[in-house]
């Protein structure tokens, strides 16, 4: 990470974009998460993710989430964070991390609800799994990218502190 908050990630920075969808990983349905999440990835941190998708089952959900979390910095997921019978993201995630960071996705309502007041029905979360952070993004392309858009300028320092590169003064 760059010594500035909100500045650009170094290239070494292991970012992973995981779409959670059934249709999507059956091939029925087109990602177009994943892609809009990647795009801002690039624009605002400045390094490329690597894409997969998975199935909205929650054991397969959660061994994707453990492989992704020991080889990356940070897991951006889309998808699965309604209240559908299906949705099971932020529960998943849940049993993942080991540290809470939710305040991250209040932080993003917050912002996102002055233009969007459907901000407030998606569910998410947000910790550290190991060394790795992991936040839970809506499905919709729009929304996947506002989300990330309104968390990006506290992903470097948060990033460092999971590194413990950062100091907290």
């Amino acid at each position: 990470m760059s010594g500035t908050v909100g500045g650009p990630a170094e290239p070494t920075a292991r970012v992973a974009v995981l779409t959670v969808s059934d249709r999507a990983a059956a091939g029925v349905y087109e990602d177009r998460s994943g892609p809009a999440v990647m795009a801002a990835v690039r624009e605002r941190l400045g390094v490329d993710a690597a894409l997969s998708l998975c199935s909205d089952d929650p054991a397969r959900l959660e061994a994707r989430l453990r492989q992704l979390a020991a080889v990356s910095d940070l897991v951006l997921t889309t998808g699965g964070t309604g209240v559908g019978p299906r949705d099971h993201t932020p529960e998943v995630t849940r049993r993942v991390i080991d540290r809470d960071a939710s305040q991250l996705l209040e932080l993003a309502r917050l912002r996102c609800s002055l233009d969007q007041p459907f901000a407030w029905l998606s569910r998410g979360a947000a910790g550290v799994a190991d060394s790795c952070l992991i936040i839970n993004l809506p499905g919709s392309p729009r929304g996947a990218a506002e989300v990330f858009e309104n968390l990006a300028d506290q992903l470097p320092h948060l990033l460092r502190q999971v590194r413990g590169e950062a100091d907290h003064g």
